[in-house]
């Protein structure tokens, strides 16, 4: 390992530059990852294999820092930004739920469908009704004619509960 330090005319003090073997012996990184410092700006490289000890240091520690804190680097940065975002949305969507269940603009499903389970029993007992009612309303109808009705109420009652619609019907 190299080290030499000389004098900043920039006023900012000495420099220490090291060589790139020293500094990824120092940093306990590879040659390939000290590179990859030196293009996203971590490390500090002062051309042929001279390195800024001092500044690299600091900036490697503070990458360190900000992975630790969950901050990381710009990708991850930009990833935890958009994973916040999202369950911001899933919050705000959580919410506006609750919300309109509380104004009654949201129904649970079960008391729906126990609503129309409700709406259906009344039509089918009214359509099984049908032909005694015709019966009291039309005294002249035989027993026969009163067992078509109920056999034809009963038929379409069935194809309804089959899927079978209006359209269908022939």
């Amino acid at each position: 390992m190299r080290i030499v330090s000389e004098l900043d005319l920039g006023g900012e003090g000495p420099v220490h530059r090291i060589d790139g073997p020293g500094l990824c012996d120092l940093l306990g990184v590879s040659p390939a990852m000290l590179t990859e410092l030196k293009n996203r700006g971590i490390a500090k490289h002062l051309g042929r294999d001279a390195w800024d000890m001092a500044a690299t240091v600091r900036g490697y520690c503070a990458h360190l820092r900000g992975t630790a804190s969950g901050r990381g680097g710009e990708e991850e940065v930009a990833n935890l930004t958009a994973e916040r975002a999202r369950l911001a949305r899933e919050q705000a969507d959580a919410q506006a739920l609750k919300n309109a269940a509380l104004r009654r603009e949201l129904v649970p499903v079960a008391e729906v469908a126990r609503e129309w389970s409700d709406v259906l029993r009344g039509i089918r007992a009214r359509v099984l009704a049908l032909p005694s009612r015709v019966r009291s309303s039309l005294p002249h109808l035989t027993a026969a004619d009163v067992a078509v009705l109920d056999r034809e109420a009963r038929a379409v009652l069935a194809e309804l509960a089959e899927g079978k619609g209006a359209d269908d019907a022939a």
